[in-house]
Parts: C-alpha cells; sequence; structure tokens
C-alpha cells in the first residue's frame, strides 16, 4: 500500500454548466433533476424511445430539461461533463467523443461524492463479486445495533443522492458498490472498504478479468482507516497491495481459519477480532458466535467477518456486532430454507446467478440434490463441477444453457445422476423439484443454485426463486 494525503473536493458551482446525463431510468432521472435544480443546463440522452422513455422524458421536459431519445451516441454541444448511468459500457461512442473532446465523465455515485456537504457521513465501502448486498445489510445492521444513524445504500437499490442530499442525517454510510458504479466515480475516497472475493463477471462489460479486478480495486483508493480483504483470495489482497490510501490506513484480513494478527477469523465456533484490539499480537476479542450468523453457511459466516471488520474499523463494540448479526435477517432468494418434506431439505438461493455464487452454496452442504440451469453469460463450469463432484447425490437440469452444465458434470462427475428437462413452461419447476425429491435421500438437500442467469425463463431471479418455493409447498401438500 502507498500512502499519500487526500484532500476533499472543491464546492462546484453547476450554474449554466452544460451537463449531458446518459440514461434515463434509476439514476440518470435523480441525477438530472439534482443538476438542473442546481442551475446546470442539462440534457438527458439515451438510447430507447419506447412508451416508458417518453413518459420519463416528459416528466423531465416539463422540469426543463433538454431529452434526446433514441439517440445515446451523439455528444451534445457544448458538453462540459457528463454523468452517466452505472451500467453504460466504456467503449460507447458517446464516451469516446467525450474524451477526444477532453469531457469529463462521472457516475452517479461520483456525483453523490462531490455533491456531499463538509460534514457529510464517511462512506464504508463495500464490493466484490459475491455477497455485496449481504455484507452490506449485515454492516448496518451493526452499525444500527450500536446506536448510529446509518443506511444501506448504493448498488442495492438505495440512491446515494438521495441518501447524500436527503433530509436525514446520518453518522455514517453502508455501501455497496458495483464494478460499474466504481469505474465511473475516479475521486471516491472511503473512511475504510473491503473486496468480499473476485472471479469472472461482467467481462463483456470491463473487457478482461485484469479490468474489472481494477475497477474493484478502486475502492480501496484514499481510504482512511482499513482496507480490509479476503484472506483466502489472494487477489484481493493484491488490490490493497497496489492501493494508494492516506498515511496510517492498515491491510485488515478475514478468514474461516484462526485470525492472525490484524485478522478476523473463527475459533472454536466464535468469531473474533485480532485487528482492533490491544496487543493484537498476544489478544482476541470475541464477537460472535456462528449460531449468530443467519444463515451460517461458510461464505455467509465469511460476509459477517468482512462487515464485523468494517464496523470496528469505525470503532463499533463488540457486544454491537454481535447485536446486529443476530439482528439480521437476509433477503430472499440466498440460501433461504423453504422447507423440510420427508427428511429432505429444500433451499431455494437462486440469486446463485454465477458460478462463483453457486460454488459458495454448494459448499454449505453435505449431500446435495442440484437444481442447476439457465443462461450461462459466457461461464465455464468445469471448475465448479470439479469442486463440488463429491457432494452431489445427483443433479436436475433446466434453462437454455443446461448442455454445458450437463457436459461438465459428464466430465468431472459421471457417477451422478442427471435428470435433463426441456422445457421452459410454468410448469418446468414444479417437475425440476419433482424429479429432485424422487433422487433425494433422507438428510439431503435440494438446492436451487443454478449458476446461471434466469432471464430465459423466468422475470428475474425472484419470480425463479419464487417458483421453486411454490413447487417445494405444492409437493409437501
Amino acid at each position: 500500500m502507498g500512502s499519500r494525503k487526500v484532500t476533499s473536493s472543491e464546492p462546484l458551482d453547476w450554474q449554466g454548466k452544460h451537463v449531458t446525463v446518459a440514461g434515463l431510468g434509476v439514476s440518470g432521472i435523480p441525477a438530472a433533476k439534482v443538476l438542473h435544480a442546481r442551475g446546470a443546463i442539462v440534457t438527458v440522452v439515451n438510447d430507447g424511445d419506447d412508451a416508458r422513455a417518453r413518459e420519463q422524458a416528459a416528466e423531465l421536459e416539463a422540469l426543463g430539461v433538454t431529452v434526446r431519445l433514441g439517440d445515446g451516441a451523439t455528444l451534445p454541444e457544448g458538453t462540459e461533463l457528463i454523468v452517466t448511468a452505472p451500467g453504460w459500457k466504456p467503449d460507447k461512442p458517446l464516451f469516446t467523443a467525450a474524451r477526444e473532446a477532453g469531457v469529463e465523465i462521472w457516475g452517479d455515485v461520483e456525483l453523490a461524492w462531490r455533491l456531499r456537504g463538509p460534514d457529510a457521513a464517511p462512506w464504508l465501502a463495500i464490493t466484490g463479486t459475491n455477497g455485496k448486498t449481504t455484507t452490506t445489510q449485515m454492516l448496518a445492521s451493526i452499525l444500527k445495533a450500536a446506536g448510529l444513524r446509518t443506511a444501506a445504500v448504493g448498488n442495492i437499490g438505495v440512491s446515494l443522492l438521495d441518501a447524500v442530499l436527503g433530509e436525514e442525517q446520518y453518522d455514517v454510510l453502508a455501501v455497496e458498490l458495483s464494478s460499474y458504479q466504481l469505474h465511473w466515480a475516479p475521486s471516491l475516497r472511503a473512511h475504510s472498504a473491503a473486496v468480499l472475493n473476485l472471479a469472472p463477471d461482467h467481462l463483456d462489460w470491463h473487457g478482461s478479468m485484469e479490468a474489472y479486478a481494477a475497477d474493484k480495486g478502486r475502492v480501496y483508493e484514499g481510504n482512511r482507516i482499513a482496507c480490509v480483504y479476503n484472506v483466502a483470495d489472494k487477489a484481493t489482497e493484491d488490490l490493497v497491495r497496489e492501493a494508494e490510501v492516506e498515511e496510517g490506513c492498515r491491510a485488515i484480513g478475514f478468514t474461516l481459519g484462526a485470525p492472525g494478527p490484524s485478522q478476523l477469523g473463527v475459533v472454536d465456533g466464535i468469531l473474533v477480532d485480532r485487528a482492533f484490539v490491544e496487543n493484537r499480537q498476544k489478544n482476541a476479542q470475541e464477537l460472535a458466535e456462528i449460531s449468530d450468523v443467519n444463515p451460517p453457511a461458510p461464505h455467509n459466516i465469511a460476509n459477517a467477518l468482512a462487515a464485523a471488520a468494517l464496523a470496528r474499523a469505525f470503532g463499533v463494540p463488540p457486544k454491537a456486532v454481535r447485536d446486529g448479526l443476530r439482528a439480521f435477517t437476509p433477503d430472499a432468494h440466498r440460501i433461504a430454507h423453504v422447507a423440510d418434506v420427508d427428511g429432505v431439505a429444500y433451499v431455494d438461493d437462486s440469486k446463485a446467478t454465477n458460478t462463483h455464487a453457486a460454488e459458495a452454496s454448494l459448499a454449505a452442504y453435505e449431500s446435495i440434490v442440484w437444481i442447476a440451469g439457465g443462461l450461462a453469460k459466457g461461464a465455464s463450469f468445469d471448475e465448479l463441477v470439479a469442486k463440488s463432484a463429491k457432494r452431489l447425490r445427483g443433479a436436475v437440469l433446466i434453462g437454455a444453457d443446461r448442455a454445458l452444465i450437463r457436459e461438465a458434470l459428464a466430465r468431472h462427475a459421471p457417477e451422478v445422476p442427471v435428470v435433463d428437462l426441456d422445457r421452459t413452461d410454468t410448469g418446468a419447476m414444479l417437475q425440476a423439484v419433482t424429479e429432485a425429491k424422487r433422487l433425494a435421500q433422507p438428510g439431503d438437500t435440494v438446492l436451487l443454485a443454478p449458476a446461471c442467469a434466469s432471464m430465459d425463463m423466468f422475470t428475474n431471479y425472484n419470480k425463479r426463486g419464487d417458483a421453486f418455493a411454490e413447487a417445494v409447498r405444492e409437493l409437501g401438500s
């Protein structure tokens, strides 16, 4: 870790500044309104021109904002700054034109960071391929248990602009950040930050694994107190080494094993802290028991340790870590126990939309009938199947790219019975659960951890999880 002193950005004068907002939607509309209210001359450009976009455009035009629908490629004349929705790819013609004209490009996170007041709440930032939302919510629960005014914001669905500019006063914010958001947030400087893990994802957007990792690593830039990394994932530690941080900022590891000095880990079923204690060479502070983590699956204990590390970096007492973890309830479709039927547990982890998340899910159970498949997004399944083969009692495959998983099973787990369902209608999930029940034995877990996106058969992963839960209930009745 290099060190440097980071100064806060100067207040900006928006009066008469020509700003182009790229993209309508959850970040574009608030950005356009905020900038217009500050006196900027705002033009919104949007690729799409459907009924929804026209409705949104009319709302903004009524305020005096110019909107260009069906043309997100041309740089409006006089543009001095672009504020983009995070999902817009860096290679879009609009951004190429902006770079050639020397125009800065910010995301909504950068805008929120720049618009913070002088007494703004510090940010505790979380990124990683998987576990971001759960860890951010755990962190907010711990901070609340310590009596702090806080909120879980960012990529979690709560606008950072709203949090920064709203009426409510916060002591600290728990901020989930995606790689897209970090790419467009060059001046963000968190109090402390964590990269939970790194696995190939969104490579079509970033262009390479190196570029994806570099964008994740931006979360550590300018950290003041702690850069939290995953001891089991060396790539996260490498990002800490490469980061330029403030003088005195520390690297803090979390591990599912016994922690060394400057780490948090697990000893005899207890989550312990050897980072934020007096004489960390010899002492450890008990924080919570594994049973305080819901659910106590290995990857979720890792999430809890990362949240605890950020909370402790902010000075939270040990009791608040325990109380916050006990009070935390995970969102739906994240390794959620649906029911037990005839001695078999049925677990919905529809949120496991990539191989890395599915691997963590499969590692949580000893004997599994696995329901998997959907849209692979260019993923390969060999490593996942090879690592999980010994846990599999059977597999039921659904969705457009199920053949890729079937082939990986044939290569690495040829003895595992496989049911291949060639149907995408609404009854497909009930058949999948029925086939899984046939393969399962008492003590097994039927696990929906698709390792794929859902849009081939379902609107989103929530609907897929709901269909699974409904099928299990029908089976039980």
